[in-house]
């Protein structure tokens, strides 16, 4: 190729990207929150195009967020589409749009308007946890009201397929986080030593062996390693266990690497606990020939399926924490009897009733735990 034909390739791909630019129109404002609200209410903004995603935050996700905008904390913009009535659509940003509704009482979904949001695990200012909006003194309420978000719009005079790619890019430009790559990312910045311990025994020999049925994109997304913190929250502090599992690990976490928080974590001994546990399950599955499928769920022939279950690995590994200090990992015929436990315990219709869809709550929870630690208790009576 000619010095020639390159400058012209050049000229070409400079014009080409020029041409695009022109066919752009946007423009950025600052809206309070007040005026999105009033926006909406009047019809001026729609923020459950059919595009939009699902209303996901937890409860506890959106308390966070109104306490974000109490406190002044920086947030990110929200995008826009001006059509061709002057009506704005929204197409990023809802969940941050909709928490603030939904504190104000004014979220409506499938047409039925939701109960006000009740603040809950804002773990800055939790003077605020327990408070609705009619709750919060009026210097406040008009602190949230007049809070301003800076929305990006795409003008109307716009090139109309850039709304389908503007939303694409903005909703497919990388994949979403799972919830343990998130903390893994974030507890650094407060302080890493629980995190890095639980990434170590995540690597475990026998824990690895126990939970290796977990499929390949689980693991890539670190599900092994939310394992691990599953077993030291729930093992410590279930009795702190309420409802949204995401948070409750994420408090857990938080708790013991902050090191102004005073929560006793003993590393050496919980190391210890955690090892001499996964010793004992891997006993247990060569002892039944489970193998790496001794958390999965049951076929009607009374064989584990390579479906790997939490709440089978929650009620099993738990539940071994009754007997685990006096239980010695070489002791054949205690193991034995532990294995004949897990093996009628995993078909057993008492413990089925506490798994399953919609399981995740802390009776069921509760009942599944003390389903196997009754049970190992009374076999090694």
């Amino acid at each position: 190729m000619t010095n020639e034909d390159s400058t012209a390739t050049a000229d070409e791909m400079i014009q080409a990207v020029d041409k695009k630019i022109s066919a752009v129109r946007t423009q950025s404002l600052d809206f309070s929150f007040n005026e999105l609200a009033d926006m909406h209410a009047d019809g001026e903004l729609i923020i459950d195009p059919e595009f939009q995603r699902m209303f996901r935050w937890s409860e506890g996700g959106q308390a966070r967020f109104i306490e974000s905008l109490l406190l002044e904390l920086p947030i990110p913009p929200i995008f826009l589409i001006e059509r061709e009535d002057r009506v704005y659509e929204l197409i990023d940003g809802l969940q941050r749009i909709s928490s603030f509704l939904h504190f104000r009482g004014q979220l409506q979904i499938d047409g039925e308007l939701l109960e006000p949001l009740v603040l809950s695990d804002c773990d800055i200012v939790e003077e605020l946890n327990g408070k609705t909006y009619a709750d919060l003194p009026r210097a406040l309420e008009i602190k949230l009201k007049r809070s301003y978000i800076r929305a990006e719009i795409l003008r109307k005079e716009s090139d109309p397929r850039l709304r389908y790619y503007m939303f694409k890019r903005l909703n497919t430009g990388g994949e979403r986080l799972a919830e343990q790559e998130v903390r893994n990312a974030t507890i650094r910045l407060l302080n890493n030593d629980f995190n890095h311990f639980i990434v170590n025994l995540s690597n475990n020999a026998d824990f690895s062996y126990s939970v290796d049925a977990i499929t390949e994109n689980a693991k890539k997304r670190k599900f092994d390693q939310e394992l691990v913190l599953r077993f030291f929250a729930f093992k410590n502090v279930r009795h702190l266990y309420k409802h949204d599992i995401a948070d409750f690990l994420t408090d857990y976490l938080e708790a013991v690497s902050d090191p102004t928080v005073n929560v006793n974590f003993d590393y050496e001994v919980e190391r210890s606990v955690f090892e001499k546990t996964f010793l004992v399950i891997r006993k247990i599955a060569e002892r039944l020939g489970y193998g790496s499928k001794i958390f999965g769920t049951m076929t009607v022939g009374g064989q584990p399926k390579a479906q790997f279950s939490v709440y089978h690995y929650e009620g099993i590994v738990l539940g071994l924490q009754a007997v685990i200090s006096d239980l010695d990992p070489e002791d054949a015929d205690a193991v034995g009897l532990l294995a004949e436990v897990v093996r009628t315990g995993k078909a057993d219709k008492e413990f089925l009733k506490a798994t399953g869809g919609g399981k995740n709550e802390r009776n069921a929870l509760r009942a599944r735990i003390e389903y196997f630690s009754e049970r190992f208790e009374r076999a090694l009576d």
